[in-house]
This record gives structure tokens, sequence and C-alpha cells, in this order.
């Protein structure tokens, strides 16, 4: 595997942040929600570094208690950006209470980051904003990321960046090594993504960009959740009726 340049990579992704914001939000701030991990902080880095720091908006969403939100705490407060802390709790315990049935273990999974998403978006039409989305592509490669949920935003900094590679320019970026090496969970669950994918983010990366991969069963999980997920990275399909267009008379 070539050597990644994680400086030369980081200041080009910064000067693309700077020219999305030039045609799409011209005056806009980037709209981050904060987990504390490396992707939310990588992310937050970046666009501190295209706008500057008056134009990056943090939301930190707990969903009742969490455990890690020092993580996000100290990732804002090390970046200077001001930020919102918007407990989801009510919201999720809400729309489950009025639901005439008792929510799929996927569902309940996969709801939270749903209204997540939402709040990013009330915050970002009230504050002239641009949500960013900070989902990579390992995590994307899997599917591991939640339709209309995290998978979602106005613009993409890392979906082109494995684990490591997004690593690499968190440290080019000086962000504290415990948020760039901060273990990813779901929040639910309990456990860590490589837990519930079934293989390491290092096996995946090197797969994705080398096609090598050691286990033969490893190999055949990551490219049954890569076909069975790639719908997620498409557009939504659309009917077209093939209207004809009329002739001027």
């Amino acid at each position: 595997m070539t050597a990644f340049d994680s400086e030369r990579v980081k200041n080009e992704c910064v000067g693309w942040i700077r020219a999305f914001f030039r045609e799409n939000g011209e005056g806009c701030s980037a709209v981050v929600g904060i987990s504390g991990g490396k992707d939310s902080s990588t992310v937050a880095a970046l666009c501190k570094e295209a706008l500057g720091v008056e134009r990056v908006i943090g939301v930190l969403m707990p969903c009742g208690v969490q455990s890690d939100i020092d993580a996000a705490k100290k990732l804002v407060a090390h970046l200077g950006i001001r930020h919102y802390v918007v407990n989801i709790k009510d919201a999720v315990d809400g729309l489950k209470k009025d639901l005439p049935f008792e929510l799929s273990r996927q569902g309940e999974i996969n709801l939270p980051a749903r209204i997540r998403m939402a709040t990013l978006y009330a915050v970002s039409q009230s504050k002239n904003g641009r949500v960013a989305n900070t989902c990579n592509l390992s995590e994307d490669w899997v599917g591991y990321a939640t339709r209309y949920g995290d998978g979602a935003g106005d613009f993409s900094p890392l979906s082109r960046l494995t684990v490591g590679e997004v690593k690499a320019i968190g440290r080019a970026l000086g962000l504290p090594e415990d948020l760039v090496e901060k273990t990813p969970i779901d929040g639910l669950s309990g456990k860590t993504d490589e837990e519930n994918l079934g293989f390491t983010y290092a096996a995946l990366d090197r797969y994705i960009r080398t096609g090598k991969i050691d286990d033969p069963g490893t190999k055949e999980k990551i490219d049954r959740l890569h076909k069975a997920n790639l719908f997620k990275l498409k557009p939504m399909p659309a009917f077209d009726p093939k209207i004809p267009v009329a002739e001027n008379e």
C-alpha cells in the first residue's frame, strides 16, 4: 500500500470545503454533529481550518445520559467552536410511545440517528448553516451508517477516506490522540463497531485499498455487506414516465 500523505490530503480537503461553501453557501456555517469520535472531530477541525472558528457550529446530541459525552465536550473546547447541547431522549421516547406497534430491534437502533439528523437540519435552517456528513469510506463500504440518519448531510469531507486515513488526517490537524483513537460504539447495544461488524477496520481498510485480505471468511462477509448496502450510496430510484415534449406550434 502506498504511503498516505495526510498533510497533502488534509490541505486539499480544506480547499474543497472552502470551494463547496463558495458555491453552495457563501457566508453559511458548517453544522457538525459532535460525538467526540475521530470522524466528527476531524470534520469539525477541517471545517474550522477551512471557514474559521466563527463559522463552525457543533451540536452535541445525547439520548438521555451519554457515558462518553466528555469526549464531545473536550472536542468543542479544544477547537473553541460554539456549540449547542440538545438531548433527544424525549423526542425518541415520544415517537416510540405514539407508534401503534413496538419497534423492531434495528428500528430502535436507527431511530436516534434519524432524530439527530433532523435536529442538525433544524439548527442548520435556523442558523444559516450547511450540515456536514461525517461518514467515512470504510463505514460506507459495508453499509455501517443509517440512511437519512448519520448517512445524510449537505457535504461530505470524509466519505472517500478510510478509517486509517481519517485518523492520520486527525493527527495532522493536531487533534488530541484520545479523540483520534476513541473506540466507536453504536450507543445502544454497548458493542463496538468492530464487534458488530465481525472484523477490524484495519482489515477492511487494507481490502478496500489493495484488494488483499488474509481470511476468506472475512472477505466473503465484507463482499456480502458491500453488495447489500450499495443502495445507500445511490440516488433514490425515480420512475421516469417518458412524457414526450410537445412541439411548438
